[in-house]
């Protein structure tokens, strides 16, 4: 639970403070390219879901994010996993991340915008949707919890045998069970 805690703190603070300076630095501002155009700083706006998607206004998107912070924070009890406990603290951060916005920025409670300003490969999310660091989070965080999943690993810590091993495995229980004790 320690290490969940200190990634979600740790991703928070960073989308935080992102969001921060760059509202007070890039409104009504041009986009900063950087690293050749590979990526563009620009404040921007977003009243929808990821990638832009209209779901029915941002009081249904508030009540998503305050069922995934409970959800996570209700699981995190039962962690045993260090990899999990990172993927849930990203996917707990960039949640919160993004509430705090809906919550507290404008236009009205529970229904802000979400401050989004890293634009990759074009200004104005020409080639793909603008994004912040909360978005990341939820991004890195649900990958890593796929990977570990995929590679057998559960969330209290054990590992799940897959292919060769589970049937090798599978097959010593078998013959464990079918020899009589002497």
């Amino acid at each position: 639970m320690g290490v969940l805690i200190l990634v979600a703190v740790l991703a928070y603070a960073v989308d935080v403070v992102t969001k921060v300076v760059v509202t007070e630095t890039l409104e009504g501002e041009e986009p900063v390219r950087l690293l050749g155009g590979a990526v563009y700083l620009q404040l921007l706006r977003n009243p929808y879901a990821a990638f832009g998607m209209d779901i029915g206004g941002t009081w249904l998107l508030t009540v998503i994010a305050v069922a995934v912070v409970v959800g996570i924070v209700w699981f995190a009890r039962r962690l045993r996993s260090t990899g999990w406990a990172i993927g849930l603290g990203l996917v707990l951060a960039g949640a919160l991340g993004n509430l705090t916005d809906r919550i507290f920025r404008a236009p009205a409670v529970f229904q802000g915008h979400v401050v989004d300003f890293i634009s990759v490969f074009g200004p104005n999310g020409e080639f793909f949707p603008v994004f912040n660091a909360a978005d990341s989070a939820i991004t890195i965080g649900a990958v890593l919890i796929v990977l570990l999943t995929l590679l057998g690993r559960d969330y209290d810590g054990t590992v799940i045998p897959r292919g060769r091993r589970a049937k090798e495995n599978e097959e010593s229980d078998t013959e464990d069970e079918e020899r009589p004790e002497a």
